[in-house]
């Protein structure tokens, strides 16, 4: 193991290497490691014609994270879980600048274990039905990505896709210390994402493994049981010279709360008015049960669950988790998404999509961007703008039962309660539920299948996926079906026998005495 500088990375990687890169928003990310290669490239024109992988998207959407590697002719191909926090990646791909490919997060990370084991590929149902599937976009992003790297197989009679791995020559990772053998150690990091399976398959492949910490130790001197990458797969360590390249998240540089279970939490509450997040968040929160204990909850809309949960005092019966690895706590939100505060368990992100992929989801809350009559979700592409589907995939296909959250339409709703009766004041220029959903991320015809319930719920009605296609269950007091609705779908929803009146209590200001015995 050699240390040196982030300015001598540069030299160490030669044009049209593949890359495997750690992160995840602003967790884990080698940042000086990063900037020293785009102010090489952006001076010297070297390393050029990159090739990268990625499991979770990281970046600030701005200049952090994956950002400063975003160059035309700096990059070649790209194989990525997330797309939305690097915008410049997604406009080069739009160009047609690069090629490019959006797999499941999950996918990516145990793929990474299995090329650590010298295997061809990952054999996965994730992703069946999706844009995903070969026998739709095959997950790629533009017409020059050619190469088909999802095939679809049968085995043992049922439909499994194989998705092509790539070889390793460098790996780019972050821990916190290491010693004088170059074990490395996390102690400071929120997450352990995929750095060890990173490592191994880049070191298996004959490749360079360079980690960026914060300090430099003496050999023998951390405690093997906090090594998280053996000193035998590195090559170089960077000692980083600005912590601010080294924040625990982009949000910020250190937060004990956050790798300890016994912190105390000084969040400054802020009102949650009553307003169409509180109520989405009160419907999904009433579809919780004492069997449903383990959940996620998607970044957004979603996040308001907790915060009903938190002023009904039931926030203790439930276990929220977070894709990247964390287990009970407080999941946050904004550029600190992806650390739980005063998690019970933080665990590796294979291993966390193990878990999620198996079935071992209660109840999941994603968000609602886009619906059609088959009950497909869209949330990874809008237009020009390459968002990705990020662990989307994994979970909602998988968990035992799925909410999708959002409001009914975007762009300038707005809303009046008055006496526990909803009025649309004015309605939101953009209409969610569309004939065609632009790509499918979520596929209602699989979960049909599969036999899976599925609620959209939106602060004026709520929708069922049955056989028979996207079924309105229950309505808002003071919400008129044909005019508040219907008129604002490009298809007319299966209608319930019984249409229901959504539960009174979500539509006052005082707490709705939800309780779970």
């Amino acid at each position: 193991m050699k240390i040196i500088k982030a300015n001598e990375v540069p030299k160490l990687i030669k044009d049209g290497s593949f890359i495997g890169i750690d992160g995840f928003v602003g967790i884990g990310v080698p940042e000086e490691i990063l900037l020293n290669i785009e102010e090489s490239y952006l001076k010297e024109g070297k390393p050029n014609s990159l090739n990268i992988i990625f499991a979770a998207g990281f970046g600030d959407s701005k200049t952090r994270g994956l950002n400063r590697i975003a160059h035309e002719r700096m990059i070649k191909k790209v194989i990525g879980g997330h797309w939305g926090l690097a915008p410049n990646l997604g406009n080069l791909a739009n160009q047609k600048k690069i090629e490019g490919y959006n797999l499941p997060q999950g996918v990516i990370a145990q793929m990474f274990r299995d090329m650590a084991a010298g295997k061809p590929g990952t054999l996965s149902k994730v992703g069946i039905g999706t844009f995903v599937d070969p026998e739709l976009e095959g997950a790629k992003i533009n017409s020059i990505t050619k190469e088909d790297i999802v095939l679809k197989l049968n085995i043992l009679g049922e439909e499994i896709l194989f998705f092509k791995a790539p070889k390793l020559d460098i790996a780019l990772l972050r821990g916190t210390t290491a010693d004088e053998d170059g074990n490395i150690s996390y102690e400071n990091e929120a997450l352990f994402l995929d750095g060890l399976h990173i490592a191994t398959a880049a070191k298996n492949a004959g490749g360079k493994v360079i980690v960026q910490v914060e300090k430099l130790v003496k050999k023998e001197s951390i405690n093997p049981k906090l090594v998280k990458i053996p000193g035998i797969l590195v090559d170089y360590v960077v000692l980083v010279e600005d912590m601010k390249n080294h924040m625990q998240t982009y949000g910020e540089y250190f937060n004990y709360g956050f790798t300890n279970n016994n912190a105390i939490f000084n969040a400054n509450k802020k009102i949650f008015k009553l307003d169409e997040r509180k109520i989405i968040a009160r419907r999904c929160a009433l579809n919780l049960r004492n069997e449903t204990k383990v959940l996620n909850y998607g970044i957004g809309m979603p996040e308001s669950i907790a915060l009903v949960l938190e002023e009904e005092k039931q926030d203790k019966k439930f276990i929220p988790t977070v894709e990247p690895g964390a287990i009970g706590g407080i999941p946050m939100g904004g550029l600190d998404f992806g650390a739980s505060f005063n998690p019970t368990c933080i665990i590796g992100q294979p291993a966390q999509f193990d878990f999620y992929d198996g079935g071992g989801l209660d109840m999941a809350f994603l968000g609602l961007a886009q619906c059609d009559e088959n009950g497909n979700i869209n949330v990874s592409k809008f237009g020009p703008k390459i968002a990705g589907c990020g662990g989307f995939i994994n979970i909602t296909q998988n968990a035992k039962e799925v909410v999708f959250c959002g409001t009914f339409t975007a762009g300038g709703l707005e809303i009046e309660i008055e006496k526990g009766k909803l009025k649309i004041l004015k309605e939101g220029k953009i209409k969610k539920f569309v004939k065609n959903v632009e790509q499918i991320t979520f596929s209602g015809n699989f979960a049909k299948k599969n036999n899976k319930k599925v609620l959209y719920i939106t602060e004026r009605a709520v929708f069922e996926l049955r056989k028979e296609g996207l079924t309105l269950v229950e309505i808002a007091d003071g919400i008129d079906i044909e005019k508040d609705i219907i008129a604002n779908m490009e298809f007319k929803p299966i209608l319930a026998n019984e249409i229901k009146k959504m539960n009174q209590n979500i539509f006052f200001e005082k707490p709705m005495g939800l309780k779970f015995d």
